[in-house]
This record gives C-alpha cells, structure tokens and sequence, in this order.
C-alpha cells in the first residue's frame, strides 16, 4: 500500500490543487454505503438533523471483500453521471484493516480522481486513512462527520441570517438618521426657513434700482425737453413766419412770384400781400424807388 501510495501520489493524484471546493447547499447528495448499515443511518440522520429539506440519493454496494472496490466504483461512477447529484459521500463504519483494504484499490483511487462531482471519504473512523482519503475532495473523519460537511446546520444558517438581517436594519436606520439630521440642518438655514426674506431684501434692491431708474430718466427727459424747446426757439426765430409776426410782408404778383424790387412792380397790377396771419389782396397805384442800398 505504502508503494502504491508513492506512485500514485507521484502521478499528482493527490495534489492539493486537485481538491474541489463542497457547494454550500447541494440540492442532492449522492450516498455510496452498505444497505441498512449504521454508516448509512449516521450520514442520513445527522444530516437531516442540520438541514431536513436535504435530498439522498443512495447507491449501495458491497463495502468489503474482494467485490467492495468494483461496486463501489459502478455507484461512484452512477452518481457522477447523475446531473441532480451534486456531492458524493462514501461512507462505511470502522474495520479492521483488511476490512478497508478496498479503499485503497488503484482502480477505485483513479475512478476517483476523474469524478466530475466533488467526493467525500468517510471510511473507518479518525485513525484509518486508505487511499481513498488522500484522492478524495474533501475526508471525513466518520460517517458523522461527513453530514456535517455536505451540509450546513440550518439553526446556525439562521442565525447568520438574522445577525444579517439585524445587521442591515441597523445600517439602513443609521443611514435614515444621517439624511434626517442633513434634511433638519437644511431646514434650519435662513434661506429654507423662511424663503421670503431672500424676497424681502431682493424687493429693496430692485426698489432702490427702480427709484434711481425714475430719476435717470426723468432727468435724462428733462434734459431732452431742454434741448428740444432750444431747438424750436432757434427754428422758430429763423421761420419765415416769425419775420411776419415783426411786421414785415412779402408781396407777390398774379403769378404768385415774390416781388423783390420796385422795377418789378407795374403801376395798377394786382397784388398779394403776405403778412402773419393772412393775405390782403391790392392794386398797385404807384410806385417809389428809394436811394438807399437795399444792404442798408
């Protein structure tokens, strides 16, 4: 056995690398064991007890004498086919040694190592250790302890979950609390406790600002009516009309031509006068020519 164990362990069958890792709650637990054996009733039982919606599925099979290593294997070999099957147990209760000489067998040890589904030893109790340990996933002292292994214990799962549950309730709380405590801090500025006063002082801004508006326009229109009587004054003085309103005329012939000299004006020809608020139709009776320069 000694030499068997140093080539096979030679080849890397038993390398730490190898072992896969137990799903934490297989939906099927596949059972290799002797029917109606205290392996059975242990692995069956103890595992129940930690979690009772667990699932077998059992391939029996000789568990010693010189048929145990081939039926063991055709159950291995069955389990590993079945996709429900998510973990293999093979357990059988202690011996002598010759009892679990099967377990060592290089065929098993190599059908073993070519599972799909992660394989649990349990055979013999704690100082046995067949071949069949060393190529497996994961060794189980006893039978006992291997439902241990394949299944967790529902009250301890529980009270994770509770310890969770608490553990989340008390974030979720605190995390309330903090928004609680930021939403009373905003509540409590000026600006959210009473919205008006950022109003009531931007009224006075645009009062004042209104106010010197008025008084820049006013004062800008004052200014625009100054210049604009100005500018009628100065219109106004060099109209023609404002010449009228002196006491001058303008004298126009028939034609409605300005007559600006007396050559121009026949004896008895009609005329209009042109003063400031009219016309005064005449007849010319004569006419004088004066000495002075008309610039004089």
């Amino acid at each position: 056995m000694e030499r068997r164990r140093q080539l096979l362990a030679a080849e890397g069958l038993f390398a730490p690398e190898l072992k896969r890792r137990l799903p934490f709650l297989p939906g099927c637990v596949g059972l290799v064991t002797a029917p109606d054996s205290a392996a059975e009733r242990d692995v069956v039982e103890n595992a129940r007890r930690r979690w009772p919606a667990v699932v077998f599925e059992t391939a029996y099979a000789a568990m010693q004498g010189t048929r145990a290593a081939g039926e063991v294997m055709a159950a291995i070999d069955r389990l590993d086919r079945d996709e429900r099957v998510d973990v293999i147990v093979v357990a059988r209760g202690g011996g002598a040694v010759e009892d679990l000489l099967p377990f060592s067998d290089e065929g098993l040890v190599r059908a073993v190592a070519k599972c799909r589904t992660p394989v649990v030893s349990a055979i013999g109790h704690e100082p046995d250790q067949p071949l069949l340990d060393l190529v497996a996933d994961v060794r189980a002292s006893t039978p006992t302890d291997a439902a241990k292994l394949v299944v967790p214990d529902v009250a301890e799962q529980l009270r994770i979950v509770e310890v969770g549950r608490e553990r989340l309730r008390a974030a979720v709380a605190g995390w309330l609390a903090r928004e609680q405590t930021l939403l009373d801090t905003l509540r409590s500025r000026p600006a959210i406790a009473d919205p008006g006063s950022l109003l009531s002082a931007r009224t006075d801004e645009v009062e004042l600002l209104r106010s010197r508006a008025l008084r820049t326009t006013r004062h800008r229109l004052d200014r625009a009516t100054d210049e604009i009587a100005h500018h009628r004054a100065r219109a106004r003085a060099l109209s023609p009309l404002a010449t009228l309103r002196r006491g001058y005329a303008v004298l126009q012939d028939a034609d409605g031509h300005v007559l600006t000299s007396v050559a121009d004006a026949a004896t008895g020809a009609a005329v209009t006068v042109r003063v400031a608020d009219g016309r005064v139709h005449a007849e010319i009776t004569a006419t004088e020519q004066l000495d002075e320069e008309p610039d004089a």
